[in-house]
């Protein structure tokens, strides 16, 4: 990873997170159980103003961009998937707002100052049972305008960070069919969460259900319109980040196994095997290769002039990095054998937490039939849709 630290103040940076390394990685097991979530993580980030990372500078922030924020995401993620998940949300958003200013100015000012005294944010978009936003589904969480206030009801799940959160913003569809994104305080009478997060990947990241029961916010309380959309979404690639540093530790513990585990029937550390080495090999190749495409990504958004045009490789990225991070962690569960299944190894959690990948957006199947429509609308184009074979 160093190899990619290319600022002194990149360097910091990294130094701050590395002291919180091993701390993170101590509480690790403790992210195992049900309704568990990492409270003394986010609180030692809050601590060294991870929060502020990228809010801009005139709301006190740090201002840093896309390639610090995704160096800082895979250091924590080293140390701790679902801390580095959880609050990758809170420093993307206020990213992409950093970016694109697509929120209304009332609202973006006062947040920005709450997010500057430590406020954490997250968005709450999906439903169950009512389909993916990202597929075109519509939300059933209503706004109901009543005079100076509107009147939420809902539930959303997937809400990560949950016991963090400080605002949430959520979708919802107003009578007149317009869907608006409001800005929900966590302590406003009517919100709730239900601890419905029972799943065995990033079980830390305690993504329960918010409720949301005739919740009275004020009418400036609407952050944006449907159709305000940012003109790029480079702040998701800590997703990728995330999963990429899983991968690492998973590889780092896999050598440090292969160099000291010397078999009775064997007397030398199983690392100096010829079929051993090969898989190490493997490993760091793909590792390498994937953290090119990943940072080579962000250098080429980071000076796009026309950064909606980056979608195409921004999807590309995240599928690629996190298949090659899967991959990764299954090559190391191979070098340390059964011992990986083992609660007290830290491989059974790289090997569950891995998985959640697949499920983070952008979704494969829909970036595949992007890619298929546009290969196919080519070929027809370019032939006329004729064809010798």
């Amino acid at each position: 990873m160093d190899t990619f630290i290319k600022t002194t103040e990149q360097q910091k940076l990294l130094a701050q997170i590395r002291k919180l390394q091993p701390i993170f990685q101590q509480r690790e097991p403790e992210l195992d159980a049900l309704g568990s979530f990492p409270y003394e993580n986010i609180q030692d980030l809050k601590n060294i103003n991870y929060h502020t990372l990228t809010l801009p500078i005139e709301y006190g922030g740090q201002g840093f961009g896309l390639y610090e924020y995704i160096l800082a995401q895979e250091a924590i993620s080293e140390a701790s998937g679902p801390t580095g998940l959880s609050i990758g949300w809170h420093v993307g958003i206020v990213l992409e707002y950093a970016e694109n200013r697509h929120w209304h100015q009332t609202s973006a000012n006062w947040l920005m100052k709450e997010i500057s005294k430590g406020a954490l944010i997250n968005t709450a978009a999906t439903e169950s049972n009512a389909g993916s936003p990202a597929r075109g589904a519509l939300p059933r969480t209503t706004a109901v305008r009543d005079g100076d206030e509107w009147i939420i009801n809902g539930e959303k799940t997937y809400t990560s960070m949950a016991p963090a959160l400080d605002y949430i913003f959520v979708t919802a569809a107003t009578e007149h069919y317009e869907v608006i994104t409001v800005i929900i305080p966590r302590q406003a009478q009517g919100v709730s969460f239900d601890e419905t997060w029972d799943m065995l990947a990033m079980r830390g990241t305690a993504s329960h259900t918010l409720v949301l029961e005739d919740v009275r916010i004020p009418v400036s309380y609407v952050l944006k319109l449907s159709d305000a959309h940012a003109a790029g979404k480079g702040w998701l690639l800590h997703i990728p980040a995330c999963y990429i540093g899983i991968a690492a530790a998973a590889r780092t513990y896999a050598i440090k196994f292969a160099t000291s585990y010397v078999p009775a029937s064997l007397g030398k550390p199983i690392a100096e095997t010829p079929n051993i080495r090969q898989i190490i090999g493997e490993m760091e190749l793909e590792l390498a290769t994937a953290r090119h495409l990943l940072y080579g990504t962000v250098e080429r958004y980071e000076h796009a002039h026309d950064k909606a045009a980056m979608d195409e490789a921004l999807n590309v990225a995240k599928i690629a990095v996190t298949h090659a991070a899967m991959g990764i962690v299954d090559k190391a569960m191979k070098i340390v054998g059964s011992r990986a299944l083992s609660e007290s190894s830290p491989m059974h959690r790289y090997y569950l937490n891995i998985r959640a990948g697949l499920y983070n957006p952008p979704m494969e199947d829909m970036v595949k039939a992007q890619m298929a429509g546009k290969a196919i609308e080519f070929f027809k184009t370019k032939t006329g849709g004729e064809s010798n074979i």
